[in-house]
């Protein structure tokens, strides 16, 4: 649930953006499986797996997020994909409405070339984040959930010598005046 947009709009109207924003990004996802590209759903809280897999995520292999802040999630989540053998890996969230194949394409295709792609969001963070390499030090101390989130990132993977790309700028949807 998204919690600040639930501040805005109340419970219900939020959970209704989100489960829209939710199917927007399966749908996308069960296009990329289709397509050869292996895909991995994480879902948290973790005690949803069940009822996540055997609903919205019922095409699609679910795993739970681990604990901790968005940094120690999104380092375990490449750590499992890299043991699992990818070689190129994308993350996303489920909040960008304008997020389409051809981001994940393009993104795929700039790891080609470069050690991290980054999908920077109109509110100073990213909607998307690509890796060719492991990295798990370039998600400490990152101050998630604030304009400085993007800006901090880039700064930690100059001092981590990552070359990086950036994609267009998009939306996310974190509170009322987010929405399209």
């Amino acid at each position: 649930m998204k919690t600040r947009l639930a501040r805005d709009l109340g419970v219900r109207r939020a959970l209704a953006v989100y489960r829209s924003l939710l199917r927007r990004t399966l749908d996308l996802a069960i296009a990329r499986d289709t397509a050869g590209q292996r895909v991995r759903i994480r879902v948290a809280p973790a005690r949803r797996l069940e009822s996540f897999r055997s609903g919205p995520g019922r095409r699609l292999p679910c795993l739970a997020q681990s604990g901790g802040d968005l940094g120690n999630r999104l380092r375990r989540a490449f750590e499992h994909a890299w043991r699992e053998g990818s070689r190129r890996i994308v993350v996303i969230g489920s909040d960008c409405p304008g997020l389409t194949a051809r981001h994940l394409d393009r993104a795929f295709r700039e790891l080609r070339a470069a050690d991290a792609v980054l999908g920077p969001a109109r509110d100073g963070g990213y909607y998307l984040l690509g890796l060719s390499r492991p990295a798990g030090r370039v998600f400490d101390r990152i101050p998630w959930s604030t304009d400085r989130v993007l800006a901090t990132t880039l700064a930690r993977m100059r001092r981590l010598r990552l070359t990086h790309r950036l994609l267009g700028t998009l939306r996310d949807v974190d509170t009322a005046a987010d929405l399209p």
